[in-house]
């Protein structure tokens, strides 16, 4: 087993977060959980401190800059430093944009974009004085092709790998060894459905995701090996797909 790390998770309470979390923590690692759910992080945390393992949550709004900080000053009091920090919190709620959603545009920019944003400003202190760390952002297959009905989801999984990338190159520039990696899944059985408010397009979505969507845990695998490699590489962009998915 490699040497335990500690890392944190914004949007922990569910879904892709959820499955990390589960999976970190059986493979030695000491967890941080942040989401708004307090009553999921509550029954996560212990499920597994049940099976041996570490972990400490704290509710947390991605949307909320001083609360994202306070998530991750919880891991520096906790556990005395920070690895990894998984931005896996999002929404998807897809409309057509003659229908003008304006509430789901702000959302989805409020959490996708800016909670990403959020969550490396609040590690990027840390690690460039430990000068080294790894920050793991989700994107989606979504921010590699757009399609009617998905703009703003788009655009925002787009700005999530734009970030990322001038992120890396920041970091390089600094002689560092922060790694930054996007990790961007296709169709995966979570709870992303669910936010989607357009009642015809949820009803296509589940109908596509009943037929080819995969379990979460199989992302949770792809980011533990992600953070399995060597300090000195890192993969800086993984999409992850089911194999029957088209596009």
């Amino acid at each position: 087993m490699t040497e335990s790390k500690v890392i944190v998770i914004a949007g922990a309470s569910s879904g892709i977060g959820e499955a990390s979390a589960k999976l970190l923590a059986k493979n030695g690692n000491k967890l941080v959980l942040g989401a708004r759910r307090e009553g999921n992080l509550k029954e996560i945390v212990s499920q597994i401190q049940s099976n041996n393992g570490e972990a400490v949550y704290q509710v947390t709004d991605v949307t909320n800059n001083q609360q994202v900080e306070s998530l991750v000053k919880l891991a520096i009091t906790t556990f005395g430093r920070i690895d990894v920090m998984i931005n896996s919190a999002g929404i998807m709620p897809h409309s057509l944009l003659k229908d003008k959603r304006i509430q789901d545009w702000d959302r989805m920019i409020d959490i996708n974009i800016k909670g990403t944003l959020y969550g490396v400003g609040a590690v990027l202190p840390y690690m460039n004085k430990q000068k080294i760390g790894q920050i793991i952002n989700i994107s989606s297959v979504a921010g590699h092709y757009a399609h009617a009905g998905g703009a703003v989801y788009s655009a925002t999984k787009w700005a999530v790998r734009a970030i990322s990338e001038s992120l890396r190159e920041e970091v390089a520039q600094n002689g560092s060894n922060i790694r930054v990696t996007i990790v961007s899944p296709g169709a995966i059985n979570t709870e992303l459905l669910s936010s989607v408010t357009d009642p015809a397009l949820k009803e296509n979505y589940e109908q596509f995701y009943g037929n080819f969507g995969i379990s979460a845990d199989r992302v949770a695998t792809t980011i533990q090996q992600a953070i399995d490699l060597p300090a000195d590489a890192a993969w800086n962009e993984v999409i992850i797909r089911p194999t029957k998915q088209v596009q």
